[in-house]
């Protein structure tokens, strides 16, 4: 959806760690182009579309689900 002219342009991701604790928020994902680690939900942050420079890699619809799930989890909706 575009923004409107008075609406700030952010992104808001799940980011990606090397360093997995082991709880019930973090998915492990392992795949082509990246280091062993996983997704923390509990990490949630937003940037500006500015700040995005380029793409470091892309995941599939199946494995994008699972960090969805996981944030859902820690914000009580499932």
């Amino acid at each position: 959806m575009p923004y409107d002219e008075i609406e700030r342009a952010v992104v808001t991701f799940v980011p990606r760690t090397t360093s997995l604790r082991g709880t019930r928020f973090e998915v492990p994902h392992t795949g082509r182009g990246f280091d062993a680690g996983g997704f923390d939900a509990q990490g949630l942050a937003t940037v500006p579309v500015a700040h995005l420079v380029r793409r470091l890699g892309a995941v599939d619809g199946p494995t994008l689900a699972q960090p969805e799930d996981a944030v859902n989890r820690w914000l009580g909706g499932a």
